[in-house]
């Protein structure tokens, strides 16, 4: 029968992900609309901003952390093109963003030395057999495949080269081991459901080692460059970033800052999270039509949980258009490039009690459309 409940939200969209519980534009009524951020009270903000997210995460003291220009891409495109180059590089691909990653490696940069780690999508490489005195790119979380590395056990603490990690939507959600990684970059709109546009680069003291002494071969436009007279430019950590930032993004983000505190921080986080991952751990394995594309489950993404549906990929779009429909679920297809299937976002900021409604409708929606 057709559920007689709704979701109260129903956005379970993986990028722009879902505002947090109660959220309103009421909130953002303190942004200093019409200032510069350059002025002592935007740059105050923007340092807020980073001292909060350090403090959250856990980031050691002695690393960096900043604000720059184009969302997550070009944080991560800033970092691979101020610190590739110096010596070989292992990429990671087992999803659109680190095959994507590994193409500037090869196709833009120009690198020779490269050695490349694939899996399909659902899957995850032989993380044994990455060289760890190259260089090592890769995502922490893959947002398209919903499978994520289970921790930083296979990064040894001896590397001889950087690590550098895409964490977008793992940030906030998974337990990262600092000290295992040198590099790392997220954006705003992912697992807090901040605004877009944004990115936030992370520096260990290693990498900043490798900016100071080391210039690529390749030139670097100006919202790229990290150096300033032969040093790591300090002011970009400390709230002076290269362009113009939006101080109503960043007063949404320390938004959702406050909002992660009251809900007992990355503890918090994580904990939420994987509750909902587990709504549809037992949906699964009590619904033979439906199975996660992640089959290890120690791999399994507890953010962007990617699932097949015993279906047509022709009923499945036209499940997915059912439930959208009915407003009771917004933006779960599969990512363009995945197999068909669906995607549900699973962060903190999604309510485990929408997630079980939803469950209801996706038996709902399966009932009508697999005769079609």
């Amino acid at each position: 029968m057709k559920p007689n409940k709704k979701p109260v939200r129903p956005c379970f969209s993986s990028g722009p992900c879902a505002k947090y519980p109660g959220y309103t534009l009421e909130v953002l009524k303190d942004a200093p609309l019409g200032r510069s951020h350059r002025s002592a009270l935007g740059k105050a903000k923007l340092q807020e901003s980073i001292i909060r997210t350090k403090k959250i995460l856990g980031i050691p003291e002695d690393y960096l952390v900043g604000i720059v220009p184009g969302s997550d891409t070009g944080a991560f495109e800033m970092l691979m093109w101020n610190v590739l180059g110096a010596r070989g590089v292992d990429v990671i691909a087992f999803e659109s963003f680190g095959k994507g990653w590994a193409y500037d490696i090869e196709k833009e940069l120009k690198i020779a030395n490269i050695n490349k780690h694939t899996a399909e999508y659902g899957e995850l490489p032989d993380l044994s057999k990455v060289d760890f005195t190259n260089d090592v790119v890769f995502t922490w979380n893959g947002t398209t495949s919903g499978v994520k590395v289970p921790n930083g056990d296979w990064i040894p603490d001896d590397r001889e080269g950087l690590t550098l990690c895409d964490a977008t939507s793992a940030v906030f959600a998974m337990e990262i081991p600092w000290n295992k990684i040198d590099g790392l970059t997220f954006s705003w709109q992912k697992v807090l459901g901040g605004e877009a546009a944004h990115g936030m680069l992370v520096l260990s003291p290693r990498a900043v080692e490798r900016i100071e002494s080391y210039t690529p071969a390749w030139p670097l436009p100006k919202v790229f460059r990290l150096k300033k007279k032969g040093a790591i430019n300090e002011a970009i950590f400390q709230g002076s970033t290269i362009n113009t930032p939006s101080m109503l993004c960043n007063e949404d983000y320390l938004k959702a800052l406050d909002w992660a505190e009251s809900v007992g921080g990355l503890k918090g986080l994580i904990s939420k999270s994987e509750e909902n991952l587990r709504v549809f751990e037992a949906f699964v394995d009590s619904h033979p039509w439906i199975s996660f594309l992640a089959k290890d489950k120690a791999c399994r993404s507890n953010t962007s949980v990617c699932l097949n549906v015993d279906l047509s990929a022709g009923q499945i779009k036209a499940m997915v258009k059912l439930l959208a429909d009915e407003k009771v679920a917004y933006d779960i297809n599969s990512y363009s490039e995945a197999p068909v299937g669906l995607r549900v976002w699973c962060g903190a900021t999604v309510e485990k009690s929408d997630l079980e409604i939803l469950c209801q409708w996706l038996e709902w929606a399966y009932e009508q459309v697999k005769n079609q």
